[in-house]
């Protein structure tokens, strides 16, 4: 099956290690010095807690063109980068299209995309499970967690489903289909942006950040408004047991958020707050909607942004 993988990042790079393992034709789109490694390399993986490295060969393109046909295409990237690739998208003959990550508005991307394009296309949504860091060099990726991506459609139905679990058949990684895709992108926007808050407020040191009790009770506060925000619009918060266990045990959850951010795989959060402002923005539009008090969220987007826009 022939798959493009649109991303070359952490885990666009993981994909496309299990879709080639899964003996797929796949094909990478990266640019600049990403591009020459993996041309020169390979796609070097370095599996962190099965202690070995994998090297993986990839047809490496920098452009994707009208006339390229995939039986699928994975778009993985920052949701702050979507909007630029639609267009690219559109104009390409390609029908199976999933964009995989945060996504604050996936109604309004399908409805762009579909309007851009010359054919129907087959648009899902999707979150990739999996944590990695790119080594200093830029040629390794290590993978510390990974082999699971949750994805659905906003129609309801997955006319592709079949496509899908033949290209991941041979492979030890799980796709798990969400009847509510939407709903389980923006539930899980609310967690993202407020501990990603919390490390950017600490330049990224997570000790600083596991002390500092009134900015972790703050976040606790933002991620209960979050979750308020959503229910006054009649979404379903998924899962629905976060929101009661962060409601009824708060003291807990303190408590817990505390050792997490002790705990090495922390590391792994993404130090850039670029995706996370773009997230804030993407749910004011749902607060505007919901018009209800969240002064805790409204506080903390007001530090993290003020400090954002300084170092712009």
């Amino acid at each position: 099956m022939r798959v493009l993988v649109f991303g070359a990042g952490v885990l666009g790079s993981y994909l496309a290690h299990v879709l080639v393992r899964g003996g797929n034709d796949v094909t990478m789109l990266a640019r600049g010095k990403r591009a020459e490694q993996l041309t020169k390399d390979g796609l070097v993986l370095r599996h962190y807690f099965q202690i070995k490295n994998t090297v993986d060969t990839v047809k490496v393109i920098s452009t994707l063109r009208s006339d390229d046909l995939y039986d699928l295409i994975f778009v993985v990237m920052k949701y702050n980068d979507f909007p630029s690739v639609l267009p690219i998208l559109a104009e390409n003959q390609s029908q199976n299209i999933i964009l995989v990550g945060n996504n604050g508005d996936a109604p309004g991307m399908q409805k762009d995309l579909q309007e851009m394009s010359n054919v129907r296309k087959n648009i899902l949504f999707g979150f990739q499970l999996s944590a990695g860091i790119r080594e200093t060099s830029g040629r390794v990726i290590k993978i510390h967690a990974g082999g699971q991506m949750v994805l659905g459609s906003l129609d309801g139905e997955i006319p592709i489903k079949p496509v899908l679990d033949d290209a991941f058949k041979n492979v030890k990684y799980k796709l798990t289909y969400h009847e509510d895709m939407d709903a389980w992108l923006k539930s899980h926007i609310v967690p993202i942006v407020a501990l990603n808050s919390l490390s950017y407020l600490h330049d990224g040191d997570l000790k600083k950040v596991s002390k500092d009790k009134k900015l972790l009770k703050q976040a606790i506060s933002v991620m209960d408004e979050g979750f308020q925000i959503m229910e006054q619009l009649g979404y379903t918060v998924t899962p629905a047991g976060q929101v009661n266990f962060i409601r009824k045990h708060k003291q807990a959850v303190y408590y817990g958020l505390t050792i997490i951010h002790k705990l090495p795989f922390m590391k792994l959060v993404d130090g850039s707050f670029s995706e996370i402002a773009a997230l804030f923005d993407s749910f004011d539009i749902l607060k505007q909607q919901a018009n209800i008090a969240t002064s805790n969220w409204d506080q903390l987007k007001k530090q993290a942004f003020s400090k954002f826009n300084a170092n712009v």
